[in-house]
């Protein structure tokens, strides 16, 4: 297995991983605005995993309206990991 194939295939898995994380965050947000069933257990999981992901910024804003917070908080959770992931990603492609 030469090299490259391995920096390709390893961000490609860093991209990936990114992409997974951003859309659970932002399934969250749109299960939250569409006032999904939260005794579901998939809207549940969904939520516990996006609060975990995005612990470092729940609450980071302090909007009057409970979605614009939630909005804010998890999209921006959300922008971060697609932005590093990416960048980590196309950096190790390009070595």
């Amino acid at each position: 297995m030469s090299p490259h194939y391995r920096a390709t295939r390893a961000g490609r898995i860093i991209a990936v991983i990114a992409d997974v994380m951003a859309f659970i965050l932002g399934l969250w947000i749109l299960m939250y605005l569409l006032d999904a069933n939260r005794a579901n257990d998939f809207v549940q999981f969904i939520h516990d995993t996006a609060r975990w992901l995005a612990g470092w910024s729940h609450d980071l804003f302090t909007f009057d309206e409970a979605w614009a917070r939630v909005v804010a908080g998890y999209g921006l959770a959300a922008v971060v990991y697609l932005i590093v992931g990416h960048t980590i990603a196309n950096r190790i492609y390009r070595h």
